[in-house]
C-alpha cells in the first residue's frame, strides 16, 4: 500500500490523471488493451475533466481502451444519480473512444438480472483468464464504503461472483457491485479521497483494526496488486506523518 498526498483536490486530480496515463500506456504496451473501471460519486470529477482536456486525451490510444464501472445505482441512464450517465457527460462523450468499448451497467433491468448481465459481460471480456483490469479506481463513503461494498451487507462474504446486487436498507434503494474478490484482483487499484469529512473514516480504514463488516474499504487491505491511496491534505489530517 502507497500513500500519496497532495495539498489540495485539484492537484490530487492531476496526479490520478497522470497515474492512469502512465498505466494506460504501460498496459497497451504490454497487453495491447487497458481495461480500466471508472468510480461514480463527486470525487473523480475533476480527474474526469483534466482526462478529457486536449492535454491528456491527445496521449491516450483511445481505441485500444476499455472502460466498465465498479458500481451502479439503479436508476436509468438518463438520471443524474446513474454513475455510467454522468462519467460520461462528464468525460467519455468528450473523447474519441469506440461506443463499443464502453461497457456500462445496466441500471434498468430487474437488479439480480443486471447483475448476471454485467458478469457475463466481465466473462466475455476476459476470456477464460480470472478478470483483471488494469486500473480501478474507488472512493470511500464516510461510513468506509466503496464501489458499492456497505457495511453489513450480504456481498462482503460474496466469495463466487463477479458482480452482486445489494440493497442499501439506509438509502432504501438496489446498487450493482462489482465483488471483492474481483476488485482485489486489479493490477492497480486507486483510491481517490478528498475533504476533511473523509478524515476521521480514512484513519480507520488505514490505521485501525481490521474490521470489513463495518469498514468494508478495509477488504481492499487484502489485494494482490498495487494500492494506492490519493488524498488531499485536508483528508489525510487524522494520519501520522
Amino acid at each position: 500500500m502507497q500513500m500519496k498526498v497532495f495539498k489540495d483536490y485539484e492537484t490530487m486530480s492531476r496526479a490520478a490523471a497522470d497515474l492512469f496515463l502512465e498505466l494506460a500506456a504501460s498496459a497497451i504496451a504490454e497487453f495491447g488493451r487497458f481495461a480500466v473501471a471508472l468510480s461514480g460519486g463527486s470525487t473523480p470529477h475533476k480527474l474526469y475533466r483534466v482526462l478529457s482536456s486536449f492535454e491528456y486525451a491527445s496521449r491516450i490510444e483511445w481505441n485500444r481502451v476499455h472502460v466498465f464501472w465498479g458500481d451502479e445505482r439503479c436508476v436509468p441512464r438518463e438520471s443524474p444519480d446513474s454513475n455510467s450517465g454522468e462519467t460520461s457527460q462528464l468525460f467519455l462523450d468528450q473523447v474519441p473512444i469506440p461506443k463499443s468499448q464502453i461497457h456500462p451497467i445496466s441500471g434498468t433491468l430487474p437488479p439480480a438480472e443486471s447483475a448476471a448481465e454485467y458478469e457475463k459481460t466481465l466473462r466475455d471480456f476476459f476470456g477464460n483468464m480470472p478478470p483483471r483490469f488494469d486500473l480501478i479506481l474507488l472512493g470511500l463513503g464516510t461510513n468506509g464504503h466503496t464501489a458499492s461494498l456497505f457495511p453489513n451487507t450480504d456481498v462482503l462474504s460474496e466469495t463466487d461472483r463477479l458482480v452482486s446486487d445489494v440493497i442499501i436498507d439506509e438509502l432504501k434503494s438496489y446498487r450493482i457491485t462489482l465483488t471483492a474478490p474481483v476488485i482485489n484482483q486489479a493490477r492497480t487499484l486507486a483510491f481517490l479521497v478528498s475533504g476533511q469529512d473523509k478524515a476521521e473514516v480514512m484513519r480507520e480504514v488505514l490505521k485501525g483494526p481490521y474490521e470489513p463488516e463495518r469498514l468494508p474499504a478495509q477488504l481492499m487491505r487484502n489485494a494482490s496488486g498495487e494500492v494506492l491511496w490519493l488524498a488531499d491534505k485536508a483528508a489525510a489530517g487524522e494520519l501520522a506523518e
